[in-house]
């Protein structure tokens, strides 16, 4: 049987990879290659010298890479125009006339079997007239994040601002869905939420992490270390470190006076880095997350806003970290309270769940061993790539 021709478009360049999109998009890739019964073309945003920098990587992904140039980052003032637009800002900011241009250009120069939308902002990128089988591949129910946003905020402007953007993307994302042949879904949760509006093209896939990568090893008995990764110019991860800064650290500290908070993660907003709490350090931008997490006795996820899966929480599992999160930090990931991670929600119960791994060395034994066994089994990211290879087959079959 030939290999199926795949066109796989994505509004940004996948390296570094810096954040759970990236990161979950990279493992689909790679575990598609690796299968051998794809060819990948991949095509997003890169400069000349991003390209030549992470060819490498880009070769573990793809046969072919189809770069645009990247548009010029905006400050807050300069994307305030987007505000005004029909679309979502961070949909109307995805459609240049240099990410339009390529595509159409590389879709009408090669016939795929199938061409894979990455995030649900990609479709603005969609060609009016394009044929053949095509999917989407969502991270989250974009719509709901903002919804929650617009609950969180901080003041009634940002409230409203956020309940806006809420309709516009609920309304997006309904319309733009119901154009693919075949939807990814990246939980059970999500796949069910779309199918409740209406959408009955919708899949789900596993998360997939790369368990060679994130190796296991014993959790550390040291220093009571704690550890946040994630992207800091994302603001559900803004959001939720603030919240465990402000609220849950003077708690967790109270009982463990030697307890340190290491955030891992690029772009850390000066207002939290400037405040220079008591035993919490901000690492920027790293190379290898591996290397900031290793000595944590404790993996906090604190999100109070967010959609989708947290990448985060099985590549913390796969290291062997013992994680304490909240319960939508969690969320559509098919794990146990108590036997793979410790749910907590609110101010106190996240100080106190967190001072227990802090204190707890055959806890924090008991939770990385089942965690690590349970990701091994059923969340590598071979097994994730293996049921997104059947919906693009099935895809191309039911447009067929």
């Amino acid at each position: 049987m030939s290999r199926l021709k795949v066109a796989f478009i994505s509004p940004v360049f996948l390296f570094p990879a810096d954040a759970g999109g990236k990161i979950r998009t990279g493992n689909i890739l790679r575990g598609l290659k690796e299968s051998g019964r794809f060819d990948l073309t991949l095509l997003s945003p890169a400069t000349q010298e991003q390209q030549r920098e992470w060819q490498p990587e880009l070769d573990r992904q793809c046969e072919r890479f189809i770069g645009w140039q990247p548009s010029p980052s905006r400050s807050r003032w300069q994307r305030a125009p987007d505000l005004l637009s029909a679309l979502p800002v961070n949909v109307a900011a995805d459609r240049t006339p240099a990410a339009v241009s390529a595509v159409e250009q590389a879709l009408a120069a090669e016939r795929f079997d199938v061409v894979v939308f990455d995030f649900v902002h990609a479709a603005v990128l969609r060609p009016e007239k394009l044929g053949g089988a095509t999917v989407c591949f969502t991270h989250n129910v974009e719509a709901e994040i903002f919804e929650r946003h617009a609950k969180t905020a901080p003041s009634a402007l940002l409230r409203w601002m956020w309940a806006s953007q809420a309709r516009k993307m609920r309304r997006f994302e309904r319309e733009a869905l119901a154009q693919f042949t075949r939807v990814v879904a990246v939980s059970d949760r999500d796949a069910k939420k779309f199918a409740a509006d209406g959408l009955t093209t919708a899949r789900a896939i596993p998360t997939g992490v790369d368990l060679d990568f994130f190796a296991w090893q014993a959790p550390a008995d040291g220093s009571p270390v704690v550890v946040f990764t994630g992207s800091m110019d994302w603001e559900a991860n803004v959001d939720g470190i603030r919240f465990y800064i402000e609220e849950v650290w003077p708690l967790v500290r109270a009982k463990v006076p030697d307890a340190q908070l290491r955030v891992v993660g690029k772009n850390p907003p000066p207002s939290l880095v400037q405040r220079n709490v008591p035993g919490v350090s901000f690492t920027g931008f790293v190379d290898d997350v591996r290397d900031h997490a290793r000595d944590a006795q404790a993996f906090v996820i604190p999100l109070r806003v967010g959609g989708g899966t947290r990448i985060k929480a099985f590549e913390a599992m796969a290291m062997g970290l013992p994680v304490v999160s909240t319960s939508i930090g969690i969320e559509g990931l098919d794990v146990d309270h108590g036997v793979h991670f410790l749910r907590a929600d609110g101010t106190e119960e996240l100080a106190n769940a967190t001072c227990r791994l802090l204190a707890d060395g055959a806890l924090r034994s008991k939770l990385s061993r089942a965690a690590r066994e349970l990701v091994e089994e059923r969340f590598g990211h071979r097994v994730a790539a293996e049921v997104f290879g059947r919906i693009l087959i099935e895809a191309v079959e039911a447009q067929a």
